[in-house]
């Protein structure tokens, strides 16, 4: 199987990874053809795969994982990435004039996370259901889980086209994990990440679970050699102080009271430090809730007090002119959690703005 055609295998067009036979299956289809600006799901299935082969001469690839499996009690992400598409699409944003081809969707099987975290037999099973018209032989080598399914999908492009920039919109936070650990094997060395969040997702594992929201930043970390080069700001939903984050796992971290306090000086302070690791640049992963709850409350833990959004463009901005971007992601944007009216809109929105201002930073015209 060529690196298109597993792709093509492993992904779905945007808006249909969700898993939909009945109930909402006509909405998804007219969703799909909206996105894609056809008029029947068979012309959508086509310019899916006409974009998969563009991946050779784009900048950037997006990828939309709808998945909250790895989130806390409160789920909803898994509707992120049609709603920021589809906020997109309403604004008139063109990725392709930026030079970003959007894959489409990771297919999620609801109750599967990652390929690690099952047996033998739940993976034959899953292969069997999800792949059913696939050679057994190459069926047996296909992920079935949506974090392993993403990282093969970026290990695949990244061999495809080794220059793209990637960006993802999730889903819960741990779907920022797979990219990053694709692009360890392209990125130029040192590198590092950039993560706004009201949470710092340090544990090694939550409830005995290795891959969630609580702990893709402490993989991340390792991945990276440590040094300092996650630099994690917003934090202020901790059950430990910075120094012990600081001390223990040698992140930096930027705590919202004191970007609150002193935004400019913090601006000043979090660009100079990423600057003194040395990194040749850094991959932005966005929480929606490292922003301030007035802002985004259409979230799993949405949290007062936290950065402005204004401050947060400018550090994506920053970010791209004096160190570089690599990609990035927007997490946890969970529009069917709406504490009032305007909490979707208004979140959804920001999160269409953050991606925008991602983009644009990292591939400048």
């Amino acid at each position: 199987m060529s690196p298109l055609d597993e792709l093509a295998t492993l992904l779905r067009p945007a808006g249909g990874g969700l898993y939909l036979v009945s109930t909402g299956r006509a909405e998804q289809e007219s969703l799909q053809q909206r996105l894609y600006g056809a008029s029947s799901p068979a012309e959508v299935k086509q310019r899916f795969r006409d974009a998969l082969e563009r991946i050779v001469t784009a900048k950037g690839v997006l990828v939309g994982v709808p998945s909250d499996v790895g989130a806390g009690f409160r789920r909803g992400a898994n509707l992120g990435p049609q709603a920021i598409r589809l906020k997109l699409l309403d604004d008139g944003v063109d990725l392709a004039s930026r030079g970003v081809i959007d894959l489409g969707d990771v297919f999620v099987v609801p109750q599967l996370l990652s390929d690690e975290m099952l047996g033998p037999a739940q993976l034959e099973a899953s292969r069997r259901a999800v792949y059913p018209d696939v050679a057994p032989e190459v069926r047996a080598t296909l992920p079935v889980s949506p974090l392993s399914i993403e990282r093969r999908v970026f290990e695949l492009a990244f061999q495809l086209n080794p220059r793209l920039k990637p960006f993802v919109i999730g889903g819960d936070h741990s779907t920022a994990l797979p990219p990053v650990q694709a692009l360890d094997a392209v990125a130029p060395k040192p590198w590092g990440i950039v993560q706004p969040d009201a949470h710092t997702d340090l544990l090694e594992t939550r409830l005995g679970i290795k891959h969630c929201f609580a702990t893709w930043s402490w993989h991340a970390n390792e991945l990276l050699g440590r040094q300092g080069r996650l630099t994690q700001v917003g934090i202020r939903a901790s059950g430990r102080d910075r120094a012990h984050w600081e001390s223990t796992l040698g992140v930096r971290q930027f705590w919202a009271r004191d970007v609150l306090a002193a935004p400019r000086e913090q601006l000043d302070a979090l660009l100079a430090h990423v600057k003194s690791t040395g990194v040749r640049g850094v991959y932005f992963s966005n929480d929606i809730d490292g922003t301030d709850a007035k802002w985004a409350d259409a979230t799993g833990t949405p949290e007062p007090d936290g950065l402005e959004p204004d401050w947060v463009v400018e550090l994506i901005r920053r970010l791209g002119k004096e160190i570089g971007l690599l990609g990035g992601d927007v997490m946890e944007v969970a529009p069917s959690l709406t504490p009032t009216p305007q909490s979707a809109p208004r979140t959804v929105a920001l999160a269409a703005r953050y991606l925008t201002e991602t983009i644009d930073a990292a591939l400048p015209k």
